[in-house]
């Protein structure tokens, strides 16, 4: 049966043309998750769609049809923060390449959708990004099941001590006594503490939430390729 959706909030993730006029677009959206949705005639010069389906930019879609692929049949703008500096707009393509190779299709996750606002929203803000994309790529974490507490080891059950050191891996999160196989050592427990408790970041603790996450991204990309990756190196 052919459903039929009307005024959902949205987010364009990726577009490419699609046949001859069309758009195929790849959205994430509050109550469907992850999805894509083909812009008939969307990639023609007559089309309004053409403009309206830009990454970062507030929508509300309509679309019907059945199966993974369904028809837009329209899309409203709505007021939104735009990402004009160059870091961060490399940085809300790293969210949105995230969600689109990550993110499970037909999934939704309304709490992960308000931190992608909240992170947008701070990126059009922020002169220092790299605080927006370590609580996003936790909020990204949590929503995929693989949350951690960053002021408590898992394999002991105790808090984490600041004159120790501990382990990290993406499915046990903060090891106290790390194994042969944990794939990053040697984080202070001082940092680990600081993390914790979200207090001002200093220096060693930036470091420590950058490595952990780096790995926990790439273990959650599977060898999956970051293009935004490439544009920050070119800086």
């Amino acid at each position: 049966m052919s459903t039929a959706v009307q005024q959902e909030p949205a987010y364009v993730l990726h577009r490419r043309p699609y046949r001859e006029t069309g758009l195929l677009v790849d959205v994430f959206s509050l109550n469907y998750g992850r999805l894509s949705l083909v812009a008939r005639n969307g990639n023609s010069q007559k089309s309004p769609l053409k403009a309206q389906l830009q990454p970062f930019q507030p929508l509300l879609l309509d679309w019907r049809g059945r199966g993974d692929l369904k028809n837009l049949t329209h899309a409203e703008i709505r007021q939104g923060p735009g990402l004009t500096r160059t870091l961060s707009l490399y940085s809300g393509l790293y969210l949105n390449e995230l969600l689109q190779r990550v993110l499970p299709a037909g999934d939704p996750h309304q709490e992960l959708f308000a931190a992608y606002i909240e992170a947008l929203t701070a990126l059009s803000e922020a002169l220092d990004v790299e605080p927006v994309l370590r609580q996003f790529e936790m909020a990204f974490a949590i929503a995929l099941g693989y949350g951690f507490d960053w002021g408590r080891a898992t394999d002991t059950g105790r808090p984490v001590a600041a004159g120790l050191s501990y382990g990290y891996h993406p499915e046990q999160g903060i090891l106290q006594l790390p194994q042969a196989q944990t794939p990053l050592t040697d984080l202070p427990g001082k940092a680990l503490q600081a993390l914790a408790a979200g207090e001002p970041v200093s220096l060693d603790s930036r470091r420590v939430a950058k490595r952990v996450m780096r790995v926990l991204v790439d273990y959650l990309l599977q060898g999956r390729p970051l293009n935004s990756r490439t544009l920050f190196r070119q800086r």
